[in-house]
């Protein structure tokens, strides 16, 4: 993905890594963190997969069920080291990106 959604991928990517490091910490499956929040088992499943992204509200049910506070879903601190790696260079792809595109810009006006 490019430019801004590539952002949200990065979002997403951190999300789904601290949902499942938290929740396998706590020996949840995904079907009984599904309960838990009164979802289905795949809703879980897609936003681990990075497919969905929860409402404000379902992030704060998923928070309570995994004993943490909603912003910890968004922290990079336990990430593993390959997937902060992972972060940081999809980071750096999108602002090659929007660089080289505002210089194609540049260079095309009179």
């Amino acid at each position: 993905m490019q430019g801004q959604a590539g952002g949200m991928t990065s979002l997403r990517h951190i999300l789904a890594l601290n949902m499942k490091q938290k929740r396998h910490a706590l020996g949840l499956s995904q079907a009984r963190l599904a309960e838990k929040i009164n979802a289905a088992p795949t809703y879980i499943a897609m936003i681990e997969l990075e497919k969905k992204f929860p409402s404000v509200e379902m992030l704060e049910k998923i928070a309570g069920a995994l004993e943490m506070d909603a912003p910890e879903l968004f922290s990079a601190e336990g990430l593993p080291e390959d997937s902060l790696k992972k972060l940081h260079q999809e980071v750096l792809e999108d602002f090659e990106k929007v660089l080289n595109e505002r210089l194609k810009e540049l260079q095309t006006k009179p």
